[in-house]
């Protein structure tokens, strides 16, 4: 389990860009952690837990070509 602490001025979707690689993983992120989900912008100090992110298959290639 991946986990990143917060440092003051955070918000969803600049973890999500930073930690998971884009901001359209925020809501993945947010469900990874309800108990969080009435910040904004974080203060420093809060431990988030990341959600497993699963790389995309890239269904175009053929399945020997597929990671």
């Amino acid at each position: 389990m991946r986990t990143y602490t917060t440092v003051q001025g955070d918000m969803w979707d600049s973890i999500a860009h930073t930690q998971l690689g884009s901001t359209g993983h925020t809501d993945k992120l947010m469900n990874a952690n309800l108990r969080y989900r009435e910040y904004y912008i974080f203060p420093a100090g809060i431990v988030l837990t990341l959600p497993e992110m699963r790389e995309p298959v890239d269904s175009s290639l053929p399945p020997w070509k597929r990671k």
